[in-house]
């Protein structure tokens, strides 16, 4: 078993991203944990309708792992500019505005 999923460290990160995607109302966030790790959470969606403050419940999908293709890509970007990671601060991605 992969000991980074049991760490505390783990968990802390797991609940500061789940409270970031909740405060900022985002469809998704993610935090760089390392080049290799990333802890990420998203907000479920129906088609292209979000949800509205009348919600009274919000499904949340969490994924601890290894990054994906766009999550790499900001990987490499951040050590091209010479950041340090884990990074700081948690990724916001807003759902996308309607057109029309």
């Amino acid at each position: 078993m992969n000991s980074k999923l049991c760490d505390s460290g783990t968990a802390r990160n797991v609940g500061a991203v789940i409270d970031a995607l909740l405060y900022h109302d985002a469809w998704r966030t993610v935090k760089y944990v390392g080049e290799r790790f990333v802890i990420s959470a998203t907000r479920k969606r129906f088609g292209s309708r979000g949800w509205t403050g009348r919600d009274r419940t919000a499904e949340i999908v969490v994924k601890i792992g290894a990054p994906n293709y766009m999550e790499r890509r900001f990987i490499a970007l951040c050590k091209k500019s010479g950041e340090t990671f884990p990074v700081e601060k948690v990724q916001l991605k807003m759902l996308p505005v309607p057109r029309g």
